[in-house]
């Protein structure tokens, strides 16, 4: 206390650290290397899909109602810590309030209907993202492995004979896939190892080539553990399972070479589970598959596990 008998002198060290505070805060909003036409999107990447957009959406949204309740939640803190603080002249306790039903009511309401509501538009997202068109453009198996990634190119390609069909390596995949196989599809593959560089951008793992324009499925399977299918700028990813097999579809509408990675802890060389996607014109991607022909990467590498009995049942009954 002062020497005038007032309480004021304890209140500057609390008004310095908030002042530090607030200072600090300011700081770490603008030193992020964020510009304005990135902040919308709240640290995510440029969509690069005709999809993303939608992912993008459900994540502003998703933001947007966490910052409305914190504002009212902050706002009823502040509210109380202002106007119901301790009177200096009054030492007695004040009323206490054992319950209130209404208020009791409303704080287990609200966050109810906050969740319901959040619930709804990822349930309604997520069944428009994974569902699958009968007869995609391109189809691609990816097939994760420790430490890396193999690429069958499931599409007829000149100097490529087989059917992927009844291709023996892709036996993991369940009929329900191979249904929309390109008829005489005998393909070709890429693959890679945790040392393969991108040749113009340097960057390491295998190289997946996707055409603009044109609609992907990925057929996801895997040879040992669980991994996860993660191109960054898709805002998407998936698990690679064994013994199951997930799918996804995309539309690639921007070119250019861009970053994936294995986003499941797979073992001790996860980090080094990385690849590249290159956009490029359809033109540019026939010629790449004619390029694979002609190294000799003609058919399928193995696919992974072979569907379980236990999942095959899982999935008649859910079809």
């Amino acid at each position: 206390m002062s020497p005038n008998g007032s309480d004021r002198s304890p209140r500057r060290p609390m008004r310095r650290k908030l002042l530090q505070a607030l200072t600090a805060g300011l700081v770490l909003a603008t030193a992020t290397g964020c510009t304005y036409e990135d902040f919308p999107r709240l640290g995510m990447p440029t969509p690069t899909t005709e999809e993303a957009p939608r992912i993008l959406s459900l994540w502003q949204g998703s933001w947007a109602a966490a910052l409305a309740v914190g504002v009212l939640v902050w706002g009823l803190i502040c509210w109380s810590a202002i106007f119901h603080r301790r009177s200096r002249t009054k030492v007695e306790v004040p009323p206490q309030t054992r319950y209130n039903m209404p208020i009791e009511a409303l704080y287990t309401v609200v966050p109810l209907i906050i969740v319901s509501v959040l619930f709804y538009f990822t349930a309604r997202d997520e069944s428009e993202l994974l569902s699958l068109k009968k007869k995609p453009d391109v189809t691609i198996n990816v097939v994760g492995f420790q430490w890396s990634w193999g690429f069958n190119y499931v599409t007829p390609v000149e100097g490529s004979t087989g059917d992927a069909k009844t291709d023996e390596n892709l036996d993991a995949i369940p009929d329900r896939f191979k249904e929309d196989f390109p008829a005489n599809a005998g393909g070709v593959y890429d693959v890679g190892t945790p040392g393969t560089r991108n040749p113009q951008t340097g960057n390491p793992g295998p190289t997946l080539w996707l055409p603009k324009g044109k609609t992907v499925r990925f057929v996801l399977t895997s040879r040992d553990v669980i991994h996860s299918f993660w191109v960054v700028p898709f805002l998407m990813k998936q698990d690679v399972i064994p013994g199951h097999t997930n799918a996804f579809e995309v539309t690639p509408n921007k070119e250019g070479t861009f970053l994936g990675k294995c986003a499941e802890l797979c073992g001790v060389d996860h980090s080094r589970m990385l690849f590249n996607v290159k956009v490029v014109s359809p033109e540019r991607y026939e010629q790449h598959l004619k390029d694979l022909a002609k190294k000799g990467q003609t058919g399928y590498i193995p696919a992974g596990i072979a569907q379980t009995s236990h999942e095959k049942n899982r999935e008649t009954n859910n079809l």
